[in-house]
């Protein structure tokens, strides 16, 4: 069932939804060679808890840590450890806030140093992605409307997109219906409606979209071994147009 938000509850999603935009804001002046991602996982903890709100992925589903940090041909729900980030990596960053009982989510890539083109394209591509997706993030469309967006740009410059792991509702939950592929038909699915707040997260790879589950039952990797890149925001169907980024300063 897809769970309309009123404009109190809108109100309270743009809170925990800031403080989300500034974690993210924060974690990436931290990353760059050297630093380990458990690190940035201490620090995007006391940030977040500092802000009055809790890290919604500690403990969700009986994930260990406060964010995810999928290095490389990690796709995404990376455990953060002593791993040091090397020149020329690619970090996503995946993190939730829970605040007043509501929920924001958001993803970013970074580049850690100098990286290769063919990464910082994708970095830009997988970005660039959410964006043209949404410009379908309107009253009156259709959910797959969005999905078909990202799946053709990103196809468009040479790129796949992740099959398996998709986008969702968010409230009071951090998945709430309706699930969100970054792929197919336009036309279909659900029609959007004012109140619907929805993660769009596409999660691109430079080679195959098929992945595979490594054995701490967490980590996504690409199956080919080639690189991968993840962007997400929390928005809202607005009924005046464009939809409202609540996860972006």
């Amino acid at each position: 069932m897809i769970i309309i938000k009123s404009q109190s509850e809108i109100e309270l999603m743009r809170q925990a939804g800031r403080v989300v935009a500034e974690c993210h804001e924060y974690i990436a002046e931290k990353v760059r060679p050297g630093i380990t991602t458990l690190e940035l996982d201490h620090l995007a903890e006391k940030f977040i808890r500092d802000h009055g709100a809790y890290p919604t992925f500690l403990g969700y589903q009986g994930f260990p840590k406060s964010i995810c940090a999928s290095i490389n041909d990690e796709v995404v729900h990376g455990i953060p450890t002593n791993r040091k980030l090397a020149e020329g990596d690619i970090i996503a960053v995946d993190l939730g806030a829970t605040l007043n009982g509501f929920v924001g989510d958001a993803a970013r890539t970074h580049a850690v140093g100098k990286v290769s083109q063919e990464a910082q394209k994708l970095i830009d591509v997988t970005r660039e992605s959410f964006f043209k997706g949404i410009e379908f993030a309107r009253e009156g469309y259709r959910l797959s409307d969005i999905s078909h967006a990202v799946q053709a740009y990103v196809e468009a410059n040479g790129f796949s997109v992740v099959r398996d792991y998709v986008g969702h509702g968010i409230g009071r939950e951090m998945h709430e219906d309706p699930p969100i592929p970054n792929y197919g038909k336009p036309g279909h699915g659900p029609r959007l409606r004012r109140g619907m707040c929805l993660a769009i997260e596409p999660m691109v790879d430079v080679g195959t979209y098929e992945v595979e589950l490594l054995d701490n039952d967490w980590t996504v990797v690409t199956a080919d071994g080639s690189l991968s890149a993840h962007y997400e925001n929390t928005i809202c169907i607005t009924g005046e147009g464009a939809p409202e980024i609540l996860t972006l300063l």
